[in-house]
């Protein structure tokens, strides 16, 4: 597999410390995701998103979400079945699963249900007044001039 270098752009810029480390942990990460349960991230909207889980046979008691860290986990326990049962054909699986989805800052979860099986987590992103675009006025005429506070200090050498 190939590498990468990504100490450049930790030279270079500032900030982006946490994108270059996502990318070095996926391009450096040979360990096979596992594909239990299935699931399909999806666009709702400019800014919402649903992440649907196939979690077939888990009651809403069974499972759990929890956001810590800009990180979304989804486990899943199975409680003890009261009856022994036989099967003669098992397909479908019922076992503990831990899934992690790596949110992006100002994404939160607005809502979860369990519905036929499926288990949809909504998300929407909310960018900070601080972050959002501002008009700045320009004006007209002779630049207005804004007194600071001076400091007067003897120099100590």
């Amino acid at each position: 597999m190939r590498t990468y270098d990504f100490a450049p752009l930790y030279r270079s810029s500032v900030g982006f410390d946490q994108l270059a480390s996502l990318m070095d942990r996926v391009l450096t990460n040979d360990v096979s995701q596992p594909s239990y349960p299935p699931y399909n991230i999806e666009k709702t909207a400019g800014d919402a998103y649903r992440i649907s889980l196939a979690v077939a046979g888990f009651s809403s008691d069974d499972l759990n979400l929890e956001v810590k860290e800009n990180a979304l986990l989804v486990t899943a326990r199975k409680g003890k079945e009261k009856a022994e049962r036989s099967f003669l054909h098992r397909g479908i699986a019922t076992r503990a699963f831990e899934r992690r989805f790596h949110l992006a800052d100002h994404v939160r979860v607005t809502g979860a249900s369990h519905t036929d099986g499926m288990l949809h987590i909504d998300l929407e992103r909310e960018i900070p007044e601080a972050l959002k675009p501002r008009r700045i006025e320009i004006s007209n005429g002779a630049a207005k001039t804004v007194e600071q506070d001076v400091v007067y200090a003897k120099a100590v050498n």
